[in-house]
């Protein structure tokens, strides 16, 4: 029988955040041999091809100019200061940890919108917000054994992709959003380039290595085009939820190929910040949000570079 569209949207969302949580672990093991910036600089240039062909195809490069409009700037700021951020707190900290602080995110861009854009926020949601950022200290447990000043580094990423996520909000229609792919792809590998000295400069690659950060600008396209599948398939709220799989991915991977155990407090943590995200869409549902923040922040979570 098939799947109803609820369910195939789920499908869908599930594999697209085993395409990012993929291009995570890639990201995390090419740390090993090679700097950020050169990670970076060199996964930035096979997306800059693969989705500026894509954009050209689509007919979004049309009107290049539209790359300089301030919005647009704003959000590949954003998307700069988001990713160089969380490659720093991914090259340092077990996988699954950056992942878990990164669901965080929904609720810094309902916070986001009520203090930027005046949109009507809730008691019952400001408390959700209240209560998943505990989660997050939970996991980043400041002053306590266990703290890693690099969980910093993954809130840096958070407030960046808040920002990044705002900004997109509020970009004209009339943008395409290939176009805005375009640019956010070369501007992470002019970012890259201009921090490869800095980071300690570059590092020979084997054949090995270059086709797996090829293989991870491919997994974020295939996640992002799985993540337009899914928002098109059913009702997002139903949708939504899914993409909180990319934690589980996360420690599966995070256990199976770096060897990381999440520990009691990563676990707590992490069930109060997707409880707070749920309950968090809940009220959204409720009241009637045109766009609930499971999708103006982007269900993918993560600082894409794309």
């Amino acid at each position: 029988m098939p799947l109803s569209p609820n369910l195939r949207g789920a499908l869908f969302m599930m594999v697209a955040m085993i395409g990012f949580t993929l291009n995570d672990a890639i990201t995390k093991f090419s740390s090993e041999s090679m700097n950020m910036a050169q990670v970076m600089l060199v996964r930035g240039a096979f997306a800059s091809v693969l989705v500026g062909l894509l954009a050209w195809q689509q007919g979004a490069l049309a009107r290049p100019g539209s790359m300089l409009q301030p919005l647009v700037a704003l959000r590949v700021v954003g998307e700069a200061g988001a990713t160089v951020a969380f490659l720093v707190a991914l090259a340092h900290l077990p996988i699954a940890n950056v992942s878990a602080v990164l669901q965080a995110l929904p609720l810094a861009v309902t916070m986001g919108a009520a203090l930027v854009f005046g949109e009507g926020v809730g008691w019952r949601r400001w408390l959700a917000i209240a209560v998943g950022f505990g989660g997050v200290l939970i996991i980043v447990r400041p002053g306590f054994e266990g703290f890693s000043v690099y969980s910093l580094w993954a809130l840096v990423s958070v407030a960046c992709c808040a920002v990044r996520d705002l900004a997109t909000k509020r970009i004209p229609q009339a943008i395409p959003t290939l176009l805005v792919s375009t640019a956010t792809a070369i501007a992470m590998t002019i970012v890259g380039a201009v921090l490869l000295s800095p980071m300690g400069g570059w590092t020979p690659m084997s054949g090995k290595g270059t086709a797996l950060l090829a293989l991870a600008a491919v997994l974020v396209l295939i996640g992002y085009q799985f993540i337009i599948m899914a928002m098109r398939a059913g009702d997002i709220s139903f949708i939504a939820p899914f993409r909180y799989t990319a934690l589980l991915w996360s420690m599966m991977l995070g256990l199976s190929i770096f060897g990381d155990v999440p520990d009691l407090p990563m676990i707590v943590g992490s069930a109060i910040i997707i409880g707070s995200g749920l309950y968090a869409l809940y009220r959204e549902r409720v009241v009637g949000r045109q766009k609930p923040a499971a999708e103006s922040a982007g269900p993918d979570m993560a600082p894409d570079g794309i």
